[in-house]
């Protein structure tokens, strides 16, 4: 048995308060309203954009009224609409939109990108410290305790959003572990491409990924063709749906994120093979398609992905609006083996995402035991 740890985690989740700007300092009372320019053609952003990061930002519209932009990502533009901020892709852009100009985020435009709305008690900061970076030698314990309650609380008042890579796939327990979690609630949206799909379908038609089998991991003869032929059952029964209705999938995480109804995102690559029926081959598609639900997340989880981890990261601010108006953070995983994987998502400026370094198949199956073990 193991002995009671009074250091660990047994407090209930709450999310951390946010403390606003305070625009009653000179800095930002005397600050100028805001500059919005019409774009002249679909697709520019006018000479002097402000471009949006992941903090929340704010806009004064006029004297003493600053709003927050709401839904927002980085590297976007922010478009005035009858009192309303949009954050829009440049290639959204429409001849008129009047879109927001200033290169300052202190106010002196009129624009104030926050970041310091969720900081915490001021932290021990020496000058000289030793892992002060995540690696392979960190310890995780508390990150996995802190997990279990954030997702406990996220399963009823959050909306999680998972990105995962086909390692998922290529393991029973970790396959079986995230089916699992689907079933339980712990999940409110999949992004991910035609690998995940394809070897899950294939686990459930041979029980095999990439042609091993799911548990001993051994080859099996002809293994090669398992995917293909998963491929090619999958498009001549015409999608995945119309495969589960027809009993030809029974089982895996395809089957419960459709049985369960919980919408998917699979984005195509340059190198699919197939592809799946549903893959959207079209890349700026894709990115709406991902970014219909990153706009929702209130927390993301990424694992063993790093270009859809980048992507999501990319589209995923610091912040989202409870549906009472409050802001809140949006909690951000990034899982790999790999410290260059969850060290380029922070270089391409997700700069609040946390790393836990591990492989998959521990992820996945250490996660269900927890969350199993709180309920219980």
């Amino acid at each position: 048995m193991v002995a009671h740890n009074p250091m660990r985690c047994e407090v209930n989740f709450s999310l951390p308060g946010y403390t606003p700007p305070d625009f009653s300092t000179p800095r930002l009372s005397t600050a100028p309203t805001a500059t919005f320019t019409p774009v002249r053609r679909h697709g520019v952003a006018p000479e002097g954009y402000h471009a949006t990061t992941v903090f929340p930002e704010y806009f004064q519209l006029s004297p003493g009224q600053w709003v927050l932009a709401a839904r927002s990502r980085m590297d976007c533009v922010v478009v005035l609409a009858e009192k309303e901020l949009l954050v829009k892709e440049f290639r959204n852009l429409r001849q008129g939109d009047l879109v927001a100009v200033g290169r300052s985020e202190n106010g002196e435009q009129g624009i104030y990108v926050h970041t310091q709305g969720f900081a915490g008690p001021d932290q021990l900061d020496d000058k000289f410290a030793f892992r002060s970076n995540r690696t392979r030698e960190t310890s995780f314990s508390i990150d996995y305790d802190q997990l279990y309650q954030l997702l406990d609380h996220e399963r009823d008042q959050g909306f999680i959003v998972w990105v995962l890579g086909p390692a998922v796939t290529f393991d029973h327990d970790a396959r079986e572990a995230f089916s699992r979690l689907i079933k339980l609630g712990y999940v409110h949206a999949l992004l991910a491409g035609n690998a995940l799909a394809t070897h899950d379908l294939e686990g459930s038609l041979f029980e095999t990924a990439l042609g091993q089998e799911l548990y001993h991991k051994r080859a099996v003869a002809d293994g090669h063709y398992h995917h293909l032929d998963t491929l090619n059952t999958i498009r001549r029964a015409g999608s995945i749906q119309a495969a589960i209705d027809q009993e030809l999938i029974t089982e895996g995480i395809m089957h419960s994120l459709v049985c369960s109804g919980v919408p998917y995102v699979l984005a195509g690559s340059i190198r699919d093979d197939g592809p799946l029926p549903e893959i959207f081959g079209d890349v700026y598609q894709a990115q709406d398609a991902m970014r219909r639900y990153t706009s929702q997340a209130t927390t993301v989880i990424a694992l063993a992905t790093q270009l859809h981890t980048i992507a999501a990261g990319n589209m995923t601010p610091s912040y989202t609006l409870t549906p009472q108006g409050q802001v809140r953070p949006v909690y951000f995983y990034s899982v790999d083996m790999s410290e260059f994987a969850v060290n380029k998502l922070s270089d391409r400026g997700s700069l609040t995402a946390k790393s836990i370094l591990t492989n998959a198949q521990d992820f996945m199956v250490t996660l269900l035991r927890g969350l199993r073990e709180r309920a219980s």
